[in-house]
């Protein structure tokens, strides 16, 4: 094994054994890191989440300014139907298991190691951010921040598995929250009001606007697979047993768009059948979808290092809000395929490969 694959590896079971859901908190995660940027500017960008958990993103930087950025995020999913230790990392078959083991502590390994081993002369800059699994609120920290902001990046690369494959745009959602009202009693008194009355009209037209989504032309975009736009529905009653009037109902709505489609009528359409059904609505927006034109320069230089072309994507990324800063492409080793499951894992080869990649990315980019 090289030194850089042995290298990424070590750092990656590490990071994996570092419990960073993103219900908790990140810092240990963040300190871990920091401990491998010797020698890099670190500027730390802290910030408590909704629930008043304290958070840490990281800007490290080495090196002229003007150059591209390498980008993960700490956090995971939760550890919903693990039956191995999700934080115990094991290597079998060449192959790493465990929890964000490729999305995306793999790919954050990388990063670390593709940035550290370039020569000081050449820009090294690292976005790494949390919550991207759930609120961005982490990208859009460091978007924000004079940090990231003075540095002048021609570019960033989102290194979440993509097989390498470099992904110049993706959809971005907007969450919906819909909650009906209602008095709790016991069922068969006749004195309660069961607020799922209320939310069954709601759910009845959000049906009416899945079908039209999945069937409609105009809200179909060629440019993705699938051509359609997710809107995923959750419903939850709270823990209501079933002889209990249910005092609150809730539906939770992912919708996600690509950038070329005009999505105005399908938002009124929800809008307007919450007011008709009497619910709160609320609502949660990543940013605009992120999607560069197949001629950009940065999308020609993952082409020209990868020999592979530019494609698309139909789930979302930090780069939703890290665009603010600089134009951004995505690719990272590994498959998607076992992320968010019970199996998630990540051939210690793509973590290897992808460690030169990105050492070349950075070194080609137009830092002047």
């Amino acid at each position: 094994m090289s030194d850089d694959a042995d290298a990424v590896l070590r750092l990656a079971a590490d990071l994996v054994a570092i419990d960073s859901r993103s219900s908790v908190s990140n810092l240990a995660i963040a300190e871990r890191i920091e401990a491998e940027l010797t020698g890099f500017d670190i500027a730390r960008v802290d910030y408590a989440d909704a629930n008043g958990v304290a958070k840490r993103a990281l800007v490290a930087h080495r090196g002229p300014r003007g150059g591209l950025a390498l980008s993960g995020h700490m956090d995971t999913v939760p550890e919903t139907g693990w039956t191995d230790p999700p934080w115990t990392p094991r290597v079998a078959d060449g192959v790493l298991h465990g929890l964000g083991s490729v999305d995306m502590k793999g790919p954050v390994a990388a990063c670390i190691i593709a940035a550290r081993g370039l020569p000081e002369n050449i820009p090294a800059t690292l976005l790494i951010t949390t919550d991207e699994e759930t609120s961005k609120q982490g990208a859009r920290a460091v978007a924000a921040s004079d940090a990231a902001r003075s540095l002048g990046l021609r570019g960033i690369v989102v290194a979440e598995p993509t097989g390498l494959l470099p992904v110049r745009g993706h959809r971005s959602h907007i969450e919906y929250t819909a909650v009906a009202t209602g008095v709790q009693a016991h069922s068969s008194t006749g004195q309660g009001l069961n607020a799922n009355w209320a939310l069954i009209p709601f759910l009845a037209e959000m049906k009416a606007v899945f079908e039209r989504l999945r069937h409609d032309p105009a809200f179909q975009d060629a440019g993705y697979d699938p051509p359609f736009s997710d809107f995923n529905l959750v419903i939850d009653n709270h823990g209501t047993a079933v002889n209990v009037t249910v005092a609150k109902a809730t539906a939770r709505i992912k919708f996600r768009r690509s950038r070329n489609i005009d999505y105005a009528p399908i938002e009124a359409a929800v809008h307007e059948a919450a007011a008709r059904a009497g619910v709160t609505l609320t609502e949660k927006r990543e940013g605009t979808p992120p999607e560069l034109p197949a001629d950009h320069p940065l999308v020609a230089l993952a082409m020209r290092e990868t020999g592979q072309a530019a494609r698309t994507a139909p789930y979302g990324t930090d780069a939703s809000e890290l665009q603010e800063l600089a134009p951004c492409i995505v690719m990272g080793p590994g498959s998607i395929a076992t992320a968010h499951t019970p199996r998630e894992c990540v051939a210690v080869a793509d973590l290897a490969a992808a460690v030169p990649l990105f050492r070349r990315m950075l070194a080609a980019s137009p830092a002047g």
